[in-house]
């Protein structure tokens, strides 16, 4: 084990005490191709599942690894082609089993910080879907929730206004500006301190950067 991997180990042993003092499951992957088979081991067969917007789960092929599950019904989000469909499939993501995200930020004591801008995939982690897994790279840790907020306004949401191409302050020096812009995709700020309902929030921790 490298220095860097034995470092990632030790964090993340840390970090799943302070997710399960928040009523939460977590684990902790090494690599990807880990990760992979650990969201699909806690997807069960019959499940109806759907995932927000969220580059790790993408960049790892987790939707393609469950669309192979004959056994699922898999709500597909990136398969909608108008407004209309994709209104229609936030609303249906509410009645998923299992909502797949990823995370801004994570505090190592397990607040997880999420920027929204219309707000349907916080709303989804907050009601809604039976279970909530998230896939959250190593690289979104953040030492306090204060930090993890800074990373989420600082890092993820100007590096998520460049690939949605949208005219915010941010897009243009790639700085937040705490600004009020009518593409803002910081108009919702989510903190997840406690899961009310034991076990509804998974976290799968990955020894990897992943997203933004």
């Amino acid at each position: 084990m490298t220095p860097q991997e034995e470092r990632n180990q030790k964090l993340a042993e840390r970090m799943i005490k302070n997710l399960n003092r928040r009523n939460m499951e977590a684990f902790y992957c090494p690599t990807g191709k880990e990760a992979v088979m650990k969201v699909s081991e806690l997807i069960a067969d019959g499940s109806t599942v759907t995932w927000g917007g969220t580059v790790t789960v993408r960049h790892l092929g987790i939707p393609e690894v469950l669309k192979e599950r004959e056994t699922l019904n898999v709500l597909d989000r990136d398969a909608i082609e108008t407004p209309e469909e994709k209104e229609a499939m936030y609303l249906r993501a509410f009645t998923a089993d299992v909502y797949l995200t990823s995370a801004n930020a994570i505090s190592e004591d397990g607040v997880i910080v999420n920027i929204d801008g219309n707000g349907n995939r916080v709303a989804a982690i907050t009601w809604g879907p039976k279970k909530v897994i998230f896939v959250i790279g190593l690289n979104k840790v953040a030492q306090t929730v204060e930090a993890a907020l800074a990373r989420a306004r600082s890092t993820a949401s100007p590096t998520n206004a460049q690939r949605f191409d949208i005219k915010t302050p941010c897009r243009t020096d790639g700085t937040c500006h705490n600004c009020n812009s009518p593409e803002s995709i910081c108009s919702y700020v989510h903190f997840l301190r406690n899961s009310r309902n034991k076990g509804r929030h998974v976290v799968v921790l990955v020894g990897e950067n992943l997203g933004y």
